[in-house]
């Protein structure tokens, strides 16, 4: 039986730095985020959401400090931990020269699933995203809402428990949007953890019900996202994060 009052996720005193920098991007943070939240990381440019999301995902190894995935400590290339979480990067993470069909067949077998489930998954997300009557086309002749939509079913085909989102609808036009977004909800409510970070402000809101706000490397603020805005007398996710992180440029 699983153990619900495990948390998803448990960040303890990480540091992290790239090579060159006179100082650590991040440094001496903590985080815990339980299951079933849909959890919103959000800052300016540069305050280190990716490179954050990217050290929960093991993409970067942490310098010091531990990160834990449902109780397992992250390592790079460690299967056991793998297998708890899906990835949708804001770049894309497919192969351009595959169909749908041929690339959630590579994933599918990458995570070690069984033909016939890569098969029930595939016919069900394909149904789920809209991209039946493309399935067996080049994804390279998609539109960016399409590559969107495999990339997105390449990161759950094989039901993650925690799913990680860098920006997860950029570029795509509003009926993408809407349909990525009710599916992350669905997902949700089947008990996925979500971990979410956008520039999408309004997207956000309407998504996540936990949120912490970075900037320079720290979590600044973390706190249900309705408590959080009327303790700082704001009405939306946009003049929280104002608030909270300056109107200077941070580009």
């Amino acid at each position: 039986m699983e153990d619900m009052t495990e948390p998803a996720i448990s960040i303890s005193e990480i540091s992290y730095g790239y090579p060159g920098q006179s100082r650590a991007l991040i440094s001496g943070l903590n985080l815990q985020i339980s299951q079933g939240s849909r959890f919103g990381l959000f800052g300016p440019n540069g305050a280190g959401k990716t490179t954050l999301m990217n050290c929960m995902t093991g993409v970067l190894r942490i310098q010091t400090g531990e990160i834990k995935l449902l109780g397992k400590t992250v390592r790079k290339h460690d299967k056991s931990v793998n297998s708890l979480f899906g990835f949708v990067p804001q770049d894309f993470s497919l192969y351009l020269e595959l169909s749908p069909v041929e690339n959630l067949a590579f994933f599918g077998a990458w995570y070690g699933l069984a033909r016939s489930e890569i098969k029930a998954r595939t016919e069900e997300l394909l149904a789920v995203l809209g991209l039946e009557d493309a399935r067996n086309k080049q994804v390279r002749e998609f539109s960016g809402g399409m590559k969107r939509r495999v990339n997105l079913a390449i990161g759950v085909i094989h039901k993650p428990r925690i799913l990680f989102l860098d920006e997860p609808t950029v570029g795509v036009d509003v009926q993408t949007r809407h349909a990525i977004l009710e599916y992350l909800k669905v997902l949700n409510a089947g008990g996925t953890t979500l971990v979410y970070t956008s520039h999408q402000l309004y997207e956000a809101e309407a998504l996540c019900n936990d949120i912490a706000m970075m900037d320079q490397g720290k979590i600044i603020t973390r706190d249900n996202l309705s408590k959080l805005m009327e303790q700082h007398h704001e009405i939306g996710l946009e003049g929280l994060f104002i608030q909270l992180t300056g109107k200077e440029f941070r580009d």
